[in-house]
């Protein structure tokens, strides 16, 4: 009788979502077609080839054509790291978080490769904070171009998103891109569920930065409230200052920059001119 009053309890917790999905993570269900690819990395050395690199066209927010690419990047060409930080409408202290890593090869433009750490969706399935924390989404690394990730929350969603240059060195950037690369390999192979609180786009940048500069970031309230974390990020000094953090966030603001450069090859330079 117990047992049975326990797997009623867990039923209805999930929101009369099957069980089975809650038990086990999986990288097999029927996907949302933009998350329907895992990307996964080699390392040659030097050079990195990275699988399915996401680069959709879209029309709208729920209108594209999805394309994936592998792209060769050289890790001594990496040279900086992007933080990139994109409010909840409704609930500015949440946010979304993103990396973007920028190479300089030597006879070319600079070249960009986000990551962005997101609910890998079911075919028709949508956000809700509360499933996030009832195990009812997997957890996935989209790696991808600025066109797609940047482009799609400013230009097709309206969202405000913001942009800021991190001050971490060349050796710096070049250790946690390989964190990431690897942490995304690690999900390739073995899927983790998503949890709202506890593993999430911002508690995974944090680790990665903890994994390779030990107890840089500490347990802050803005870490649990990431619509703050820009802030965290300044006051902790990763963030290159323009000014006082005001100053700093308002030379950020990106939307103005990306409905100008909109499907433009040199997309990425221009946000940052």
């Amino acid at each position: 009788m117990r047992d049975a009053i326990l797997a009623a309890t867990i039923f209805l917790a999930a929101g009369c979502a099957p069980v089975t999905k809650m038990v086990s993570p999986s990288n097999v269900r029927n996907w949302s077609p933009d998350q329907a690819v895992l990307p996964y990395a080699e390392f040659r050395g030097d050079d990195v080839l990275v699988h399915n690199v996401r680069n959709c066209n879209y029309i709208d927010e729920d209108t594209f054509v999805v394309r994936h690419e592998d792209r060769h990047y050289q890790l001594d060409q990496l040279q900086a790291v992007d933080f990139i930080m994109v409010p909840f409408d409704a609930m500015p202290r949440l946010a979304h978080t993103m990396l973007s890593f920028e190479f300089r090869p030597p006879d070319g433009p600079p070249q960009h490769l986000a990551a962005s750490v997101e609910i890998r969706k079911e075919d028709g399935e949508s956000y809700a904070a509360w499933k996030g924390s009832a195990r009812q989404y997997e957890l996935m690394y989209v790696l991808a171009d600025e066109r797609d990730v940047v482009q799609l929350r400013t230009n097709h969603r309206g969202e405000d998103v913001y942009l800021y240059r991190t001050t971490a060195t060349p050796e710096q950037a070049r250790l946690l891109l390989v964190d990431v690369l690897a942490r995304a390999n690690e999900l390739a192979a073995h899927p983790e569920f998503y949890d709202t609180v506890a593993n999430n786009c911002t508690t995974n940048i944090v680790r990665h930065i903890n994994r390779i500069q030990p107890n840089r970031l500490k347990v802050d309230y803005r870490v649990l409230l990431p619509g703050y974390s820009d802030e965290l990020a300044f006051d902790e000094g990763l963030l290159v200052a323009r000014g006082s953090f005001e100053e700093t966030k308002a030379a950020a603001y990106l939307n103005p920059k990306a409905l100008a450069a909109a499907n433009r090859d040199d997309f990425s330079q221009a946000i940052r001119r």
